[in-house]
């Protein structure tokens, strides 16, 4: 978990700059993605290529066949999912830390000139520091939003077409240099397969929350 351990971190400060829905996703994604990748996933599939067993011993089969097969391991694509769906947070947050700091400066000039001395110039934080979702990080927020979406949908396809919801227990394979169609099979296929349906269902919760989040800002947007 330790490589998690940076941005575990820049996610948490997002926190206090998004909405309780947000919120909720932040929490999802740590706990029941991140966490359980990390704690449990990993280690279920660390035997997946050793333990593969075929029913020949033809050099370079088991390899090549697994290699057909699984193209990319479900491991490196969940965290290739984790990172590509947190990146729009992280962009968002960014931006958020740079409309800050120009806020700063401006309410610091404000100060600064003596007609408008005591004043303060808040545009996009309220009087007790808390970020206000409006205008500029409205827009980037929502745009967020929008790719964090796109990006969940595109990998729960992607890892359907690659290789299906189901681990099944027996490959048949029949690429060379294998000398004919050859039975592979899987170790703990029960078990992988509900680490893969436990995280489709984490991905489906997840494009759920952004898909509740963005109509919740533009139905309380258009209220105001």
């Amino acid at each position: 978990m330790g490589e998690w351990g940076f941005l575990s971190k820049l996610l948490d400060k997002v926190q206090s700059h998004s909405t309780v829905i947000g919120k909720v996703w932040l929490t999802v994604l740590f706990v029941f993605r991140i966490m359980v990748l990390g704690a449990g996933a990993e280690k279920v599939w660390s035997d997946e290529q050793s333990k593969l067993v075929c029913n020949t011993k033809q050099p370079g089969c088991k390899n090549v066949c697994y290699d057909h097969t699984f193209p990319i391991s479900h491991i490196r694509f969940w965290v290739l999912q984790i990172i590509f769906v947190s990146t729009p947070t992280l962009l968002y947050f960014g931006h958020v830390l740079h409309v800050l700091h120009k806020e700063k400066k401006l309410c610091q000039l404000a100060e600064s000139q003596a007609e408008t001395k005591g004043l303060k110039y808040h545009k996009y934080t309220d009087d007790h520091g808390k970020v206000i979702i409006k205008g500029q990080l409205l827009g980037s927020y929502l745009a967020s939003l929008i790719f964090k979406i796109l990006l969940e949908a595109a990998f729960i396809v992607g890892q359907y077409y690659i290789y299906g919801f189901i681990m099944l227990p027996k490959i048949e394979c029949s690429q060379s240099p294998c000398p004919y169609t050859v039975e592979c099979f899987m170790s703990r296929p029960t078990e992988k397969t509900i680490f893969i349906i436990f995280m489709l269902v984490m991905a489906c919760v997840s494009l759920l929350l952004n898909v509740v989040e963005m109509f919740y800002l533009i139905c309380r947007r258009s209220k105001k």
